[in-house]
């Protein structure tokens, strides 16, 4: 299964000025992840670090990674930036079993 995950409030917690380099992680949710990685999946993290502002956060976000041990196949950018997104395939962190 290939499966796309958030990165800020659903692995880690940010900043609400959407300084990066202070998010902390949700050791928890991580663990999750890396679970579902272990398992074979495909997992590719997607986010909107630096949507609407244009700023790079790929360094920050990729030592972020290392630093917390999350486990992946792919890492993307340019999510677009939202307040709602309706999809027949998602799952909310907080059903996250």
């Amino acid at each position: 299964m290939i499966i796309y995950i958030d990165i800020d409030e659903t692995i880690c917690i940010s900043p609400e000025d959407r300084n990066y380099m202070f998010a902390q992680p949700i050791i928890e949710n991580i663990g999750k992840a890396n679970k579902l990685y272990e398992e074979g999946h495909t997992i590719i993290y997607w986010t909107a670090r630096g949507t609407s502002t244009g700023i790079n956060w790929r360094d920050v976000t990729e030592k972020q990674f290392s630093d917390w041990g999350v486990r992946h196949h792919e890492l993307k950018f340019e999510k677009p930036a939202y307040d709602l997104f309706i999809d027949d395939k998602n799952m909310n962190t907080r059903d996250w079993k």
